[in-house]
């Protein structure tokens, strides 16, 4: 269990050197910041003079180096447009992104995991037919159009919701539903394919042939042996929910770190980006780690397959 769980560990420290690096490079190639923070009768001294101070004018690999140093002591360094710890400016976004994503991830799993249910056992009769179509549409539509729908609809028509913003839990609905509709149809599938996957095999036909009724099978055999995928989905989407988050934020006027992530991108906030993505890699290399320990917990054979290789 202990080289398992270290092997795992060592993988996840790679994957977030590499984040890291291709999150300080890529960010390069979009330009110099420094001609967007100053003004249009800027001399060139003046420019050169802000790029020192920022200290944009030593070489790439130097601007590395202190990019990893400052990892190394959770640095994530100041704000090029506001001039405030980015730490502090993600500590402010982060509750309303944690509302957004926890909303979503409730929305999909309360209407996700049901559906899948009720398409494997009545996967024969025309009303579970009808039901996998609206899955399908839920799936196919972008989180930016059903948000847009929302919002004409139930926020400009209807005028139950409020169409943007924050402040309430009514500001919440709207923006759940949008980034939650297409986790909820993910979840519908793969707990359909795993519930239909666990059906098939001998021991449910013995257990149907005992007399075991519907509830009892499900509860006590299907739902736990059929939890892996469902465990594994959880720690890519709630991944999804995050990189969702900023189309949603940006139409809903949400101020989550999505919509941070957007204004600081326009504005080649270089420190703000990277601390927005590398938070985001984090949450999604734990989540996936903690997905392999609840492998290993749901099924003994991926701890064991794993320590004999």
């Amino acid at each position: 269990m202990h080289g398992f769980l270290l092997r795992r560990f060592g993988q996840t420290l790679v994957a977030l050197f590499g984040v890291m690096t291709l999150v300080f490079f890529i960010q390069r190639l979009t330009g110099d910041p420094t001609y967007l923070l100053v003004p249009e009768t800027a001399t060139q001294i003046d420019i050169d003079a802000l790029r020192h101070s920022l200290g944009l004018d030593r070489s790439l690999i130097a601007q590395y180096v202190d990019f990893l140093w400052n990892m190394l002591r959770i640095d994530l360094g100041r704000s090029y447009i506001q001039n405030v710890p980015v730490a502090e400016i993600i500590q402010s976004r982060i509750p309303y992104t944690l509302q957004l994503a926890g909303g979503a991830l409730a929305v999909a799993l309360i209407f996700g995991l049901p559906i899948g249910l009720i398409l494997a056992l009545y996967r024969r009769k025309r009303s579970a037919n009808l039901l996998m179509g609206a899955v399908l549409a839920a799936q196919s539509m972008p989180t930016f159009w059903s948000g847009i729908l929302m919002i004409m609809v139930f926020g400009v028509w209807l005028g139950w919701l409020p169409p943007s913003g924050s402040g309430s839990p009514a500001h919440l609905i709207m923006p759940s539903i949008a980034l939650g509709l297409l986790s909820m149809a993910t979840y519908a599938r793969i707990a359909r394919s795993s519930l239909l996957d666990e059906m098939s095999k001998d021991y449910i036909r013995s257990a149907r042939a005992r007399g075991v009724g519907t509830k009892r099978l499900v509860v006590r055999h299907l739902l736990r042996n059929s939890a892996i995928p469902i465990i594994s989905i959880t720690a890519l989407e709630i991944s999804q929910l995050l990189a969702g988050a900023v189309i949603v934020e940006t139409v809903f006027a949400w101020p989550g770190l999505g919509q941070l992530t957007v204004q600081s991108v326009v504005a080649r906030d270089f420190v703000v980006v990277q601390g927005v993505v590398l938070l985001g890699a984090v949450v999604t290399i734990a989540m996936n780690f903690v997905a392999d320990i609840l492998y290993s917990l749901a099924d003994p054979r991926i701890r064991l397959g794993g320590e004999g290789k």
